[in-house]
């Protein structure tokens, strides 16, 4: 802190954080000790004016750091309670906003590239590219002082071990890597690196490794779990309890009571079919667990960021983009009972398909195809789609990316959408000749790209729920509630039906029903066994002017 000649005010001098924390303390000791000695300094030394001069230079350097909030023995997750709802995130101030997005960068979340400005976009449209309001809600993990008190204990555990066997598609695989984590942190266990089972609809031999960043999942998990490559010699002899099939929404005590005792009798336990099996009402500490491992430590490998964001930057680049998660392959017809509508041949192949295979279809098999269309159960097909963009006031030169494997009926099957959508991309027509070769018959690599392009999008809509929709509506409202369009299906398909409905009717209509389904917060514990990971608020989001 230094006084102008000029001036009787205080002038400060901004110095980047980067910077003060270049220094090394034998840096600041060659700057308050100058190895010269003169006459001079003699006699400021012996007035007392060298202490004086000291001091006020130890003063200017704490204040400086105070004012930039430099604290280098914290660890970026700390498990120390904090005193305030902002939890992993420094006090703030009117006056020094913190940018906490970039905060939980810093932590492993990689945030969205940011919304488009709507200077310059036609007023009619603005309407449909204007984000949500986040309310002032932003990530924030406060776990307890018990959670904290036994963290470290966990942290060194080398005598139990968890391995799990995970199945599915990418985003079924990373619930169940989340939910092995959670599992680990109950049962005081150290995990292994998920085993990726081998996708028999897709024949993806995928790794973990191929997938995700290891290093990273074990350094952002470090204080809540031990995770090792692989068991150590001394328990390759062991005999593991196993549990192939776990019972529907088991909470931590069933966990404890069921495998705890074997656990620390054999040192082994291996789970599979792990799908939804976790309860999601936990505990507030296993909840911010959750979104831990979802939106900081699962991180995907290097080559997939460095593929998956290239491409969502060539749409960026353009404008403002829609991304589509669209569920049209033959397989998801099969499953919810429904049919295409692109044909009757179409319509009798998937009838026939599920005829054959009954054993496919998941859940309410009493129910008719009519019946289930009317109950909301049914993906949107391609002429669903297009209409209640329209009627949302999508324009017309609208850029529209899609994800998702290749419809049934093949692309002819996506004509309704690109009729009225001529901009309509996807990964393999993004792409650069050979870039995508690398990534050829690796679905879970494929899916993985899908979703960094899609979590960059300004607006983001699923034909259907499903994993990938929820795990991206999670990560949306993590960056601050990116707008994410949720089909209303049961209540809007009678209208659809209504061909006497004037289509501005229609529109307003639509419009209307979709007013509060534009990804603005909600609030998970409001509604019993909603996922933490899609419906972060209020365990892992608070509001930024929370009370200390």
């Amino acid at each position: 802190m230094w006084r102008s000649k000029n001036q009787k005010q205080l002038s400060y001098i901004s110095v980047p954080a980067e910077f003060i924390q270049s220094f090394s303390s034998s840096s600041l000791n060659s700057l308050l000790l100058s190895p010269k000695k003169n006459r001079r300094g003699a006699r400021l030394f012996a007035g007392g004016r060298f202490w004086l001069a000291l001091f006020s230079l130890l003063t200017f350097l704490l204040v400086l750091m105070v004012g930039f909030d430099l604290d280098p023995f914290l660890p970026p997750f700390s498990s120390k309670p904090c005193t305030t709802a902002e939890a992993i995130f420094p006090s703030q101030n009117a006056a020094a906003e913190v940018d906490s997005i970039a905060l939980a960068t810093r932590m492993g979340f990689e945030p969205p590239l940011p919304a488009h400005e709507l200077s310059g976009i036609g007023a009619d449209e603005v309407e449909f590219w204007k984000q949500p309001d986040g309310e002032g809600y932003r990530p924030c993990l406060r776990f307890s002082d018990e959670y904290g008190k036994t963290s470290e204990m966990v942290a060194r555990e080398r005598r139990k071990f968890l391995m799990v066997v995970v199945s599915g598609g990418l985003n079924q695989q990373r619930n169940q890597i989340v939910d092995a984590v959670v599992i680990a942190r109950i049962l005081g266990a150290a995990l292994v690196v998920p085993i990726l089972q081998v996708n028999v609809v897709w024949e993806d031999e995928s790794e973990f490794s191929d997938i995700f960043d290891v290093e990273h999942f074990k350094k952002a998990l470090q204080d809540d779990v031990r995770i090792v490559s692989s068991l150590p010699s001394t328990h390759l002899m062991s005999r593991p309890v196993e549990e192939k099939r776990t019972p529907v929404h088991v909470s931590p005590r069933w966990i404890r009571s069921r495998y705890l005792k074997r656990l620390n009798k054999e040192g082994v336990l291996l789970l599979r079919g792990l799908d939804s099996r976790l309860s999601k009402d936990l505990p507030p500490d296993l909840q911010k667990l959750r979104c831990k491992v979802a939106f900081h430590a699962l991180r995907f490998s290097a080559p997939i960021r460095e593929m998956g964001n290239r491409l969502a930057e060539r749409m960026w680049q353009q404008g403002p983009y829609i991304a589509l998660h669209l569920r049209m392959e033959k397989d998801v017809w099969v499953r919810t009972g429904c049919l295409p509508g692109l044909s009757r041949e179409h319509d009798e192949m998937i009838t026939q398909e599920r005829i054959s295979r009954p054993e496919l279809l998941t859940g309410r098999s009493n129910m008719t195809y009519q019946e289930r269309k009317l109950a909301g159960l049914c993906p949107l097909n391609a002429l669903e789609v297009a209409r209640l963009l329209k009627a949302l006031g999508a324009p017309r030169n609208a850029r529209i990316y899609w994800a998702g494997g290749v419809p049934f009926g093949g692309l002819e099957a996506l004509e309704p959408i690109t009729r009225e959508f001529p901009h309509f991309y996807n990964k393999y027509n993004l792409s650069m000749p050979g870039e995508l070769e690398p990534y050829a018959n690796r679905a879970s690599l494929l899916a993985a790209i899908d979703y960094i392009i899609s979590v960059n999008s300004d607006v983001f809509m699923p034909s259907h729920g499903g994993n990938m929709g929820h795990v991206i509506q999670g990560h949306r409202a993590y960056a601050g509630h990116r707008k994410y369009i949720v089909p209303n299906k049961r209540v809007m398909l009678p209208y659809f039906l209504n061909s006497s409905l004037p289509e501005l009717e229609f529109n307003r209509i639509i419009k209307e029903l979709h007013r509060e389904s534009l990804g603005q917060p909600e609030i998970r514990t409001l509604k019993a066994g909603r996922d933490v990971i899609a419906y972060p608020v209020p365990e892992c989001m608070c509001k930024s002017n929370s009370a200390s």
